[in-house]
């Protein structure tokens, strides 16, 4: 149920769920990759991971950029995709996830 375009520009790749972006990169630079998060968990990832800020030119309090070159290990920056995932899906109407709930399956 996953889908991808190119809103912006012909190198921002997006990721959306049923019509909601929960994930970002530039093909130009793919140093970085951004995505939705609770505003409490951003801060203390923020807090804790040098390799993750707010997001240029997105609403900080609830997109955070992600380095996938720093030290990161491969299972947090998997988890932080689907905990994005997890809360865009969480915000569609009862009906959506009623129709379709595949969605709410997070597998990884």
């Amino acid at each position: 149920m996953v889908s991808e375009d190119f809103p912006f520009d012909e190198t921002t790749l997006v990721f959306r769920v049923q019509g909601k972006i929960f994930a970002m990169i530039d093909l130009e630079d793919t140093t970085w990759f951004v995505l939705k998060c609770d505003p409490d968990y951003a801060l203390e990832l923020r807090d804790r991971y040098a390799e993750i800020a707010g997001a240029w030119h997105m609403n900080k309090r609830h997109w955070n950029q992600v380095n996938l070159f720093g030290s990161l290990s491969d299972s947090l920056i998997e988890s932080l995709i689907r905990h994005s995932y997890a809360l865009v899906v969480s915000k569609l109407p009862k009906r959506i996830k009623q129709e379709y709930p595949c969605l709410l399956t997070v597998s990884g």
